[in-house]
Formats: C-alpha cells, structure tokens, sequence
C-alpha cells in the first residue's frame, strides 16, 4: 500500500505514467526511489546515535520492539508489512517510538559475484540476523521463509508464518514477446542462481544456457533489461510485494515450474524465552500458511537438501485437506524423480517428511553422493553475470 500511495502522490504527478514498454525501468527506479526514502527514516544500526535516540526515549517509558531485516528492497518491505500487522493487532504499538526496524547486511547480500553453493549455502542470509537476536539487538527477524536453512540455532523458534502470498514463479522475457518457457529461442540464456529453476528449464529444452544471476529484484531487472541475459525467473509473490507484478510476462503454474520450498511466505523469528516476543507475534500466524511451510520444510529436511541438489515442494489446503507436491532433479534436467501425496492438515509434518524419505529412496544414494561431488562450475552455468 506505501508503494502504491507514493507513487500516486509523489511520482506520477511529477513524470506521468510510463508507456508500457518502459514498465519495468520505472518500476525498478521507483522502488529503489521508495526504498531510499524509507531507509532516510529508519533507525540506523546498532551503535548509531539513532538508535542510542531511541533507547533515551525507552528510558522515559518506550521500550521500542526491534524488528530484524535485512535491506534489500524486499526484505524492506516485509519488514514494514510485519510492522503494519503488528500495529493492526496491538494498539499500543501505534506509540511513537513503540517500533523500531533495525536493518543489516548478511554476507549474501554482499557477495554477489559467486553461486550460493560456492559460499555455503542458505544460512549466508540469516546468520548475521541470528547473531543479533542471540545478542538481543533485536527482538525479532523477518525472514523469506525460502531462505531460512531447515535448522535454527539453539535459543531460537520460528512460531509465526504470515499469510502466504501467491508462491508460483514469475517468468520475464527482456522485450515480452516471448510468454511461456516452452517459447524460448534454442539457445536462450537465463539468468537464474537457483539450480531448481536450472533443472526444470532444461528438462524442457536442453539447449537453455543458465548463467548464475544474482542481486535483488532490481538488480536483476535492470540486467535483463540492459541485455545480460535474455530472460529471468523470479518469485511472483516478491514482485507483488513491490507492486512490481505488472514486470511478469507470465505466471507459470506447477506443472511449468513448481516452486521452491516455503516459495511466498514470510516467516518471523524470536527467542524461545522472550514471552513478549511471543506474544506479538504468535497473533500474527495465518495456520493454514503454517501447515504448508511445515511440511514442505519437513520434506527439505528429509532430503538433507543442499544448494547443489535442485529440489522443489509445494502444499497447499484443499476442501480441508492438504495435498503436497515435490521433485528432485540433476542439475542438467536429465533426470527427476517427483511425488504427489495427500492427508489430514494436522499431519503436515509427517506428509512432507514421509515424501522425502520416499523420493530419497527412489533416487538412491549415488544421486546425492554425485551432487556432492560435482564441482560449481559441472552444476551450474560457467558465465556469471
């Protein structure tokens, strides 16, 4: 909604609307405009004399709830959605100083010119988060659940799952002339740091090339836009978050591309003893996006997934029952083993560990000792963009 009004108020008055072929430059130049403006407000990080202003004040009777994110435009937002719930929910939150967002880099953020297997993994998102909330510089996190590794460090929970946006990929061509996968050129490079994505583009056509491309949404946009790549996928539920939607030249469904684990869903972290804490933010939690995350998570764990075996799990509840779907692949597409199964919602857990075991079975543990061994470079594209 901020996005939305700031563009009415203070950016189409000024420049007018965009002609459709320049939607995705405006977009991507309104929202790093925004989130600039956003971050000229926030508090500044720990030991800065913004936040030393602000515990003045909590010594004066405001003790401020410090919401932990990181910085990326996205994560921005969620932050300040989470911030938004928080206050609907809890009137005393509406105070003056009673809120205080406390953004950080995590290495992932910094290191953008390597794949994420290269440097180790999901955790390079979240441990400079987990740091501070052990250190109780902050009292929450707020995290993309697809980031958040299947284990949490010793003294944390992770109790609240908002209520899940759409969790299906989004695919964008440079120019919009091509709509589907199945359209693509022989040939075509996308720009894509998810060996998921990866195995299922060239399941369909193994001519794709797919060079390592990361960055946050902007940054991507404006590569493909500058014609690094000529298409790139990424979570439509991001893009809405941003009311940067109208970029996708299509949204593909399940059986195009079945998205990541926890794909749309906001997950918010605390302290298992801070009751406070808890209390907040266990009001927030959608069940039904909770049942879903918790056993596609379970699925995850089951496979011991790592960021060189592209897997993808996705539940969803149907007349009351929740019905789960996964997949494993080799990187090249050449082989994929999936799984459907279907249960009672209160045995989540158990469904999407149960399909893990089974696919784990099926593939054999050669499949996962070959991904092991296989070196960055045989995983994913050579280019890196």
């Amino acid at each position: 909604d901020w996005a939305k009004k700031a563009r009415s108020l203070f950016v189409l008055p000024l420049f007018g609307r965009p002609a459709v072929s320049e939607k995705m430059k405006f977009n991507t130049a309104i929202s790093a405009l925004l989130v600039g403006y956003c971050a000229a407000f926030a508090p500044g990080p720990a030991g800065s004399k913004a936040r030393e202003t602000l515990l003045y004040m909590a010594d004066g009777g405001i003790e401020p709830f410090r919401i932990g994110t990181r910085g990326s435009p996205l994560a921005l937002a969620q932050a300040y959605e989470t911030r938004r719930r928080l206050q609907a929910e809890f009137p005393e939150l509406n105070e003056d100083g009673a809120l205080e967002i406390c953004v950080m880099k995590t290495q992932g953020d910094m290191i953008l010119d390597k794949s994420l297997m290269e440097l180790g993994g999901k955790g390079l998102f979240t441990k400079e988060l987990d740091t501070a909330l052990l250190a109780n510089e902050v009292d929450i996190c707020v995290h993309s659940m697809k980031d958040v590794p299947t284990w949490l460090p010793e003294g944390t929970i992770l109790p609240c799952n908002l209520p899940r946006e759409d969790t299906n990929d989004a695919f964008i061509y440079k120019d919009g002339s091509v709509k589907s996968i199945e359209e693509l050129p022989d040939h075509s490079v996308i720009g894509t740091a998810s060996l998921r994505r990866q195995s299922q583009l060239m399941a369909k056509n193994p001519t794709l090339k797919c060079v390592n491309f990361r960055g946050n949404v902007q940054t991507r946009l404006r590569k493909l836009d500058d014609g690094v790549v000529d298409a790139t996928l990424l979570a439509i539920a991001g893009l809405k978050r941003m009311d940067m939607d109208d970029c996708a030249t299509a949204v593909l469904d399940w059986d195009e591309m079945l998205p990541a684990v926890a794909q749309g869903a906001i997950g918010i972290q605390c302290r298992s003893d801070d009751e406070r804490s808890l209390k907040y933010i266990t009001a927030l939690s959608d069940p039904d996006t909770k049942a879903c995350v918790d056993c596609e998570r379970a699925f995850l764990e089951a496979l011991d997934g790592n960021c060189k075996t592209p897997i993808a799990g996705q539940a969803r509840i149907v007349d009351g029952r929740i019905q789960f779907r996964g997949l494993i692949a080799m990187p090249d597409g050449s082989l994929k083993y999936e799984t459907e199964s279907e249960g009672a919602v209160e045995d989540a857990t158990e469904i999407g560990r149960k399909a893990g075991e089974k696919l784990k079975a099926e593939a054999g543990e050669n499949f996962f000792e070959m991904m092991v061994e296989m070196s960055p470079q045989q995983v994913i594209g050579q280019l890196t963009k």
